[in-house]
């Protein structure tokens, strides 16, 4: 399918009443919410053929400018938040941008500071609520401190009695109330402001029926209910460790339930005190486990029931926003973490397209694999609604909130951010960046640059077959597409263009060791 925009949308320039560069003229209060494996083409207005409807993010778009070419920082979970709260791509970390487990160890450095340090220095109370999975330090029952896992048992020898360290708390977060990682990662629990809310603990296998050990890790496709779970592709978690009082199921609700509680209280207790919340959802990532009212209700299976949960959230947080009468002063951006993990057999068995026909999925070098929504809206600001196709990555927010709340960013950090204020109030028409690095799942690079995509390999660097190939004799290495005329990245024009690829490549290779992406921008 041949992406084409659609967004019946007005066309509208915002009109501003003051100049890029200078701040709003009241601080707005803050929110991110960010879905977790959700495809561009999963939001209807976005995609003329989607099988599934999302009547709240469509409002919400309808009072947002639209970025049809956002990126996420990078195609899988963890680097990408690390992106988004740090203003910084997850490659230049020590980890070096990889995914972690829910018992994985702190991904941002001690002294960095994130989005929520920004806001809090702009007088901001500053909350995370949802799916953490930026690593954490456990205490464990043994003196050195090191978790330890026994996938086959699911035990580890973490005491849950104990406060974690090096969570939100410890990054300029206030408030937090957070699932460690992803909804398929063990241990299964919340955490309140770094301690466990339920501290007695079970095994999954006591709470929900084991899987097979040949589907546990791979989509069940025999559709059978047991109790209140339905067992369908999608739905399947790792074992491990489990607080008797969580359902994995009802996880998305009590998260929500949490984020309108801490809008309602912040309103209460000094309504002229603006607030940030990071909202980062659980779904629609595995296990698609949508709350029951909201099974069978797609036409789109299990995943999507789960989307049209997602939906509701922000149907949910619109509706407060407006019975509290702070929706026209509360700037809203909705965007996921990466693409939707839907492979060409998805594809074919629903005719649904995810990544709104984008080559790949999750964890790829290709266009399904970063390309993501983008919705900030700000009613009593922005105004009517726009299309913009300017270049974006998720890293740029940081830099955007930063000069909106006019905070200054500190030396050494948001090394690969932009502020794109400037076309959120109308004041500039000149794009904030006309280059990115992206980064895939198993470390492949790709830079695009006025139009061209660079990729310093073959294959999908993810988790398309086949990750990596080697050329064959005489042919190119790597990949060069051409998005404004090859939007699907289905011809490799390397061999007929070798002295852009080899620029974009050198180009690519000075940003990485530079450790930032702001010298490559004319303006910046």
């Amino acid at each position: 399918m041949k992406p084409t925009l659609l967004l019946s949308f007005s066309l509208h320039l915002i009109s501003a009443a003051f100049s890029y560069g200078q701040k709003a003229p009241s601080k707005p209060n803050i929110i991110i919410i960010l879905a977790d494996d959700m495809g561009y083409g999963d939001v209807s207005c976005l995609n003329p053929g989607s099988k599934v409807k999302t009547p709240n993010i469509d409002r919400l778009a309808g009072r947002s400018v639209v970025f049809s070419n956002a990126h996420a920082g990078a195609s899988v979970c963890t680097p990408s938040r690390y992106g988004l709260l740090t203003g910084r791509f997850a490659f230049r970390a020590p980890s070096g941008g990889k995914g972690i487990s829910g018992f994985g160890t702190p991904e941002i450095e001690p002294g960095r500071e994130t989005i929520a340090g920004i806001l809090g220095r702009a007088g901001y109370t500053t909350a995370c609520i949802g799916k953490w999975h930026l690593g954490l330090t456990w205490k464990t029952k043994t003196s050195d401190n090191k978790v330890v896992f026994d996938q086959e048992t699911g035990h580890s020898n973490v005491d849950y009695s104990g406060k974690v360290t090096n969570g939100p708390n410890n990054y300029g977060f206030d408030y937090s109330f957070i699932h460690p990682a992803s909804l398929d990662m063990p241990p299964y629990l919340f955490l309140r402001n770094h301690e466990t809310v339920d501290t007695e603990m079970t095994l999954t296998s006591a709470l929900y029926r084991d899987r097979l050990p040949e589907t546990r890790y791979a989509w069940d496709k025999k559709h059978t209910k047991d109790g209140d779970i339905y067992w369908d592709k999608g739905v399947w978690w790792r074992r491990g460790e489990i607080s008797k009082s969580f359902r994995i199921e009802k996880c998305l609700d009590e998260i929500v339930d949490e984020g309108l509680g801490f809008i309602t209280k912040c309103h209460a207790a000094a309504p002229e005190k603006p607030f940030f919340m990071y909202l980062p959802l659980t779904g629609p990532h595995t296990p698609w486990m949508p709350s029951p009212e909201f099974r069978d209700r797609s036409g789109l299976g299990t995943y999507g029931d789960f989307v049209l949960n997602i939906d509701d959230v922000v149907g949910r947080i619109a509706g407060l926003l407006k019975k509290l009468s702070i929706d026209e002063n509360t700037l809203v951006i909705f965007s996921s973490d990466n693409g939707a993990y839907w492979p060409e057999e998805e594809i074919a068995l629903s005719g649904h397209h995810s990544n709104f026909g984008r080559r790949g999925q999750k964890g790829d070098i290709w266009e399904g694999g970063h390309r993501v929504p983008l919705l900030v809206s700000w009613p009593g600001v922005i105004g009517k609604s726009r299309v913009s196709n300017d270049l974006i990555s998720l890293t740029d927010i940081y830099a955007t909130l930063a000069e909106l709340t006019g905070q200054e960013i500190r030396k050494n950090n948001g090394e690969d951010s932009f502020s794109f204020w400037g076309l959120l109030s109308g004041a500039q028409q000149k794009p904030s960046r006309n280059a990115m690095i992206h980064h895939s799942s198993n470390g492949m690079f790709a830079y695009q640059k006025d139009g061209w995509k660079f990729i310093d390999g073959l294959g999908s660097g993810g988790f398309t077959p086949p990750a990596r190939m080697d050329p064959a004799p005489g042919m190119p290495s790597g990949q060069l597409y051409h998005l404004r005329t090859d939007s699907l990245e289905a011809h490799n024009v390397m061999a007929e263009n070798t002295k852009m690829a080899d620029a974009l490549k050198k180009e690519l290779t000075e940003l990485i060791s530079s450790g930032t992406s702001k010298r490559s921008h004319s303006g910046h």
